[in-house]
């Protein structure tokens, strides 16, 4: 295999929360009528940002369900192992997705290691963005928000078993980005499915409870090296 670095692609833009968003960070202590559910934030400034991995995770899966090999890896990450079960464009993709995600197996699949290559994609963490730093401190208010949400009963239809969630609110937005690496002959045809993913992470959403509407988001500004992404808002990743 003739492995060589011939570009590296800089994609960035800005992730717009459309809702309020949740991606968690865990909490070793119970606070009696506070947060149970905090956000990911940087320890020293405790400012929200979005983890790298959050998002590669999240495209990853989500193009792994639009290559429909989910049912063959029976729910598991797409594997070096898994590649001689698919066939023609199924086979091209679930090959690109080992070259931008990365790839696991053991020394049965060596030929397989040798066709994908390392992985190209490197995803930084996504930073909140000072213009909305600067709208958060102008106003005085904090940089998310106590979500309460209960259980109702049935029966009765009252409230029961509230819990509160820590989401960033609507509107905020976050600095993101990410490089492709050029490694083999044929990367380039790598953005493509990488856009595919980005365009499928605006439909899904990222974080926590995507299905009571938590984490709806949009990518603006879009760039890649430096240049303006114009057939982005239109694109159809399903084509």
């Amino acid at each position: 295999m003739n492995l060589q670095l011939s570009k590296i692609t800089t994609v960035e833009a800005k992730i717009e929360l459309v809702t309020g968003m949740h991606i968690g960070a865990g909490s070793d202590v119970m606070h009696i009528g506070g947060i149970d559910n905090p956000v990911a934030k940087h320890p020293v400034t405790y400012i929200p940002y979005i983890p790298g991995s959050s998002i590669k995770g999240k495209v990853r899966s989500l193009l792994e369900w639009r290559a429909g090999v989910v049912a063959i890896t029976k729910g598991a990450p797409l594997e070096l192992n898994h590649l001689d079960k698919f066939k023609g464009e199924q086979r091209v993709q679930a090959e690109n997705i080992l070259k931008l995600f990365g790839a696991s197996g053991d020394v049965s699949a060596a030929e397989a290691a040798d066709l994908i290559g390392p992985t190209r994609c490197s995803f930084w963490d996504a930073s909140l963005s000072q213009e909305w730093i600067g709208v958060v401190n102008e106003l005085g208010v904090p940089m998310t928000e106590d979500k309460t949400e209960n259980s109702i009963d049935r029966i009765s239809s009252t409230a029961k078993n509230p819990r509160h969630t820590e989401r960033v609110p609507s509107g905020a937005s976050f600095e993101f980005k990410l490089i492709v690496k050029h490694l083999m002959e044929g990367d380039e045809g790598l953005i493509d499915t990488l856009k595919q993913g980005l365009k499928l992470l605006e439909f899904e959403g990222l974080g926590g409870s995507g299905s009571r509407g938590y984490g709806k988001i949009r990518f603006t500004e879009l760039m890649m090296d430096g240049q303006v992404v114009n057939d982005f808002a239109e694109l159809d990743p399903f084509k």
